[in-house]
């Protein structure tokens, strides 16, 4: 089967959907794209730096450039540089998979105060995204408000001793950051029980091999459910962990009802069954989930499709992972995903050999193919010093000009 696909996001659900469809039908052309000029999102950028192992899977995507064929347009962003409406009518399929990056407000009184920063944020800037704002100072005392793995990741982080982070990836602007933060007291806070709380419980674990820390679960509950006494399992087996410098607490079934403080965040009032209570802090850190970011209407594609679940938006237009499902399961799951809405694809599949396919970026400059990012990956591995895996090219600017980037023709 010939024909062209465009993937728009070159992250783990796209790459996982590039190697099903290549791996189905050899012959077709696919193409993947991203506004940033390297690949594999939320891999690079997402997952924890002192996770190497969760990042290794970039691996196994950079076979689907290197042996499958699929070609990479980095650098290119879907409105600034093409519009959605060029891209379809170039290839016969094109697959929305660009992720879920903005931060989702508490939707609270004072979730606007200065102090109150979603976890997106804060991810981006530790992790030396080109697009990041400057991290902050979070005080003495910042108060985490949710409880799944990336609020679970942020904690650690956050509590680490700057040799805990030998191997990772993680940045000397950031380690030096983290390394100064000051910080005495973390708080986790979740709305539901410590028995439904949305954090693996390996994560949880994890927690236990800090060794500047003290830990102490507040309220953790019991039950009867299989499932959730994993959880209670392992929150039970860090309590009472450590005697180190930096306090850890986790509470359960608090919901925030307002953030408050005089011109900065000050403290957090919750609903508890007993009752409202507030708890001061000097920063708020908010893992609540994600939505679209600006550009491409994901909103409105999805309420406006006939079988989103399946991932169809309108004839010839698809979407794939976070973009599809909303911001929930892992990054193994989203192989499962993608094997099954390549078939979708394939199954409604019609090539028109008339397409111009990546002739549609023709003319556009600082385009990033495979070999511009393999360049900006030497680069990196080659400049890791003592302790670290990679140093990051952390500006656009440096990484086209050591992608070697240039104006992109057939």
């Amino acid at each position: 089967m010939s024909g062209k696909i465009a993937i728009v996001g070159a992250g783990p659900s796209g790459c996982y959907l590039a190697q099903a469809l290549l791996k189905k039908a050899p012959d077709l052309q696919v193409d993947l794209i991203d506004q940033l000029p390297v690949p594999y999102g939320l891999v690079r950028y997402g997952v924890a730096a002192d996770h190497q192992g969760t990042k290794g899977v970039a691996r196994q995507f950079a076979r689907v450039f290197e042996r499958q064929g699929a070609r990479f347009f980095g650098n290119v962003a879907i409105g600034r540089d093409v519009t959605l409406d060029d891209l379809r009518a170039a290839y016969d399929a094109v697959v929305l998979a660009a992720g879920l990056s903005t931060d989702r407000k508490l939707a609270v009184p004072g979730d606007d105060l200065p102090g109150v920063y979603g976890a997106g944020r804060l991810t981006r800037a530790l992790f030396e995204h080109p697009d990041a704002e400057e991290l902050p100072d979070l005080g003495a005392h910042p108060v985490i408000v949710g409880n799944g793995n990336v609020a679970i990741d942020l904690l650690r982080l956050l509590a680490k001793a700057p040799e805990e982070l030998d191997g990772s990836d993680l940045g000397e602007g950031p380690s030096r950051w983290l390394a100064q933060s000051g910080i005495e007291t973390i708080t986790i806070t979740g709305r539901s029980p410590a028995a439904r709380a949305k954090f693996d419980a390996v994560m949880v674990k994890e927690l236990a091999k800090l060794s500047d820390v003290r830990i102490e679960v507040v309220g953790a509950g019991d039950s009867d459910d299989p499932v959730e006494l994993k959880t209670l399992e392992a929150l039970s087996a860090i309590h009472g962990h450590g005697e180190g410098a930096k306090r850890i607490i986790f509470r359960f079934g608090l919901t925030p009802k307002a953030v408050e403080g005089e011109g900065q965040a000050q403290a957090v009032r919750f609903d508890t069954e007993s009752g409202e209570e507030v708890i001061p802090c000097t920063s708020v850190l908010t893992a609540i989930g994600f939505k679209a970011a600006p550009g491409l209407p994901r909103d409105a594609l999805v309420a406006e499709a006939a079988d989103a679940a399946a991932g169809r938006l309108a004839p010839g237009l698809f979407a794939a992972g976070w973009f599809r499902r909303g911001p929930r399961g892992t990054i193994p799951e989203n192989r499962a995903d993608a094997q099954a809405l390549a078939s979708v694809i394939l199954d409604d599949f019609s090539a028109d050999p008339a397409r111009m396919g990546g002739q549609v970026f023709d003319g556009l400059d600082n385009i990033v193919d495979y070999s511009g990012w393999s360049r900006i990956d030497a680069a990196e591995t080659g400049a890791a010093p003592e302790g670290r895996c990679r140093t990051k090219l952390a500006t656009r600017e440096t990484m086209l000009g050591v992608a070697g980037a240039r104006e992109t023709t057939k």
